[in-house]
């Protein structure tokens, strides 16, 4: 079994990238199971101060993602970057700095929905960046969902049957990448 977090970096209720991570949920292939994490709110802003004792919140992500064997993380998109919420997740993952971080060497895919044209490629970008900075091993796989309103109920349940063919390849490509880093 190929355990997936999945992690929306918005805090919206009915978020579209968060409709993303349970539609890729619902659409996983046998053999993979996809878990959402739900304390992004909760978890604090980054504080050196407090890397050697960051609180139970902090201590639960880290957790979280060493158990994962990949993660599955949704960005929107705010002024063409992505959400400071989502930024906490890679300064808290990735200390302590280098190879005991639970980012470091971790096999990410970075997808994003926005309601603009542009599917929050910006936010995707900048995110994976800080992932590879942070030593995380990110594919070069890609879904800009643009024009998002039009793809989800009014539930935030994803519609667009293409949109989720594309989710469905996303997470065999993420599969696959994880796979291919343990054969190596």
């Amino acid at each position: 079994m190929t355990k997936i977090l999945a992690i929306s970096g918005s805090l919206r209720r009915l978020s579209h990238n968060t409709g993303l991570l349970r539609s890729a949920a619902e659409h996983a292939p046998a053999g993979v199971a996809i878990e959402l994490y739900d304390e992004l709110e909760s978890l604090p802003p980054f504080n050196e101060d407090r890397e050697d004792d960051p609180g139970p919140v902090v201590e639960r992500l880290r957790r979280q993602i060493r158990e994962a064997d990949a993660l599955l993380i949704a960005t929107p998109e705010y002024n063409t970057t992505m959400p400071g919420q989502l930024k906490q997740v890679v300064d808290w993952g990735s200390r302590p700095y280098g190879p005991a971080a639970a980012l470091y060497g971790k096999p990410v895919a970075v997808i994003g929905a926005s309601t603009t044209d542009y599917g929050a490629i910006w936010a995707q970008e900048h995110l994976r960046r800080a992932l590879g900075i942070a030593g995380a091993r990110v594919t070069d796989v890609e879904l800009p969902v643009a024009a998002a309103s039009a793809k989800f109920d009014e539930t935030g349940k994803l519609t667009d049957p293409d949109t989720i063919a594309a989710l469905e390849q996303i997470v065999a490509a993420l599969v696959d990448h994880h796979s291919s880093l343990i054969a190596a």
